[in-house]
């Protein structure tokens, strides 16, 4: 039995996601509280692997020391997906006006 030609060992691989969230303001802690307690089984769930979750230790240029969330996923479907999600939407919900956010989901390279 012979050795397979390379091209048949190459798993072609979708670019990871990066679900990115930048807390502005938090005008209401404990729904912040009440969303997290949803948000993250949720995220989890659906395939998120949450990669940082803090304040920023140094910003630069227009940046701001705010809290940042970093959630990796496998693909920008996924992380559409789970934001599009039920459960997700409930979290939402929980969150209701208790924070100002700047969220996206970016694509890796």
């Amino acid at each position: 039995m012979g050795e397979l030609p390379a091209l048949q060992h190459r798993v072609q691989l979708m670019p990871k996601a990066y679900w990115i969230s930048c807390y502005r303001q938090v005008s209401d802690p404990d729904k912040l509280s009440a969303y997290a307690k949803l948000a993250g089984p949720a995220i989890q769930g659906g395939g998120g692997r949450f990669l940082a979750r803090a304040s920023a230790a140094r910003a630069y240029e227009d940046g701001k020391l705010d809290r940042t969330v970093i959630i990796e996923f496998d693909s920008v479907e996924q992380a559409i997906a789970v934001h599009d999600s039920a459960a997700y939407q409930q979290a939402l919900a929980a969150l209701d006006g208790g924070a100002v956010r700047d969220m996206r989901i970016v694509p890796g390279t």
